[in-house]
């Protein structure tokens, strides 16, 4: 496999105030140690994050306003996202809405960490949602794997990943959340794509689709044998859906066509942000 870089990025999407780039799955997008040098921070601003071993659409502000505009869509949770991903085992149900509260992990050997409610030591957990679809069962390495697509309709951290895991179908590679032992240490990469976003700033729409990393042509591992859901149809039904409105987690009815949910901001979530924005200041607005 190509090792990923700043220079060989994919551009999805392109226009004065946004790019949106096909991340790489082995390229960082901010980094605390020195060692790491490859991250897409030192050229870049993102809107949003993607854990290291992710890949798929990034979005990125190039001035202050519409950083200030995309801030606000993150926050209201009106941006719509799907990812695709490589589970473990076949699922029999086409499809699971995945509602385990997630909080961090105390438990000694796992900081950083997060959990689902009433795991031991899982501190401070929160109402968490994702909408799964089966798209196809078959086989990665020999072992039974589904092909599926992800909404969450919440932002935790690693949401996704808990949220396989606790429904039993954990990521494929997932080092974290897997299963433990050498089969996750085979995969070359873990298993899990941001493929479609859609940012509706006061401005624009911005709107972005990766094309598919999880076919036997990039990797002869995946074999796919029954198909459940075709892609393109719920690609379709993703341009066709309309942009959520603005609404709190109580008046939230979950469900494939409802809005998003919009929780409160913390004090922590807006001084992030106003340190992000602050980083504007530094130089002219091009």
């Amino acid at each position: 496999m190509e090792p990923g870089s700043v220079e060989n990025l994919s551009v999805l999407y392109r226009s004065h105030d946004f790019l949106v780039v096909n991340k790489h799955w082995d390229v960082r997008i901010d980094s605390k140690t020195w060692r790491e040098t490859v991250t897409l921070q030192k050229q870049l601003r993102f809107c949003h994050q993607l854990d290291f071993s992710t890949s798929g659409a990034l979005c990125v502000a190039l001035n202050k306003a519409a950083a200030g505009s995309a801030y606000r869509c993150f926050k209201e949770r009106r941006v719509t996202k799907a990812y695709l991903a490589l589970v473990r085992g076949h699922i029999q149900e086409s499809r699971v809405t995945i509602s385990y509260a997630i909080g961090r992990s105390n438990t000694e050997g796992r900081a950083h960490t997060m959990c689902i409610e009433g795991t031991p030591g899982c501190e401070n957990p929160k109402p968490s949602f994702t909408e799964l679809v089966v798209l196809e069962h078959g086989l990665y390495a020999g072992d039974p794997v589904s092909k599926v697509l992800l909404q969450p309709l919440t932002g935790r951290t690693h949401q996704l990943r808990v949220h396989c895991r606790a429904l039993g179908h954990p990521v494929v590679g997932d080092l974290t959340y897997g299963r433990g032992g050498a089969r996750e240490e085979r995969p070359f990469r873990m298993m899990l794509h941001a493929f479609y976003l859609r940012v509706p700033t006061d401005t624009e729409r911005v709107e972005a689709c990766t094309p598919d990393p999880f076919v036997p042509t990039l990797d002869a591992c995946w074999s796919p044998h029954t198909l459940v859901c075709p892609l393109n149809q719920l690609i379709q039904a993703l341009r066709a859906a309309p942009d959520p409105e603005p609404t709190t987690l109580a008046m939230r009815t979950y469900s494939p066509a409802a809005p998003h949910p919009a929780s409160p901001e913390t004090e922590a979530q807006r001084a992030s942000c106003l340190q992000w924005l602050l980083e504007w200041t530094l130089e002219p607005d091009s």
